[in-house]
């Protein structure tokens, strides 16, 4: 998990919108990908850009694809 660089790149998620959908709690989710529920929230204030590694695992959990969960928005 890496902090987010003076403003350049954001991930956006919609990690909060998936958990809804399938009734999971933050610590559910953290539990299940291995994090803590901090890294959860983190994630889902736009605090943190997640690796790839934790991308895909929460994607997986989530049914769903990378793509579809966090938006990479570069600035332009």
């Amino acid at each position: 998990m890496a902090l987010q660089s003076k403003g350049r790149h954001h991930v956006k998620t919609r990690i909060k919108e998936f958990r809804a959908r399938y009734d999971l709690t933050q610590e559910e989710l953290a539990k299940k990908v291995g994090v803590r529920r901090e890294t959860i929230v983190f994630l889902e204030k736009g605090k943190y850009n997640p690796s790839l590694k934790l991308a895909y695992d929460i994607a997986k959990v989530l049914n769903s694809n990378i793509e579809e969960v966090f938006i990479f928005d570069d600035g332009t």
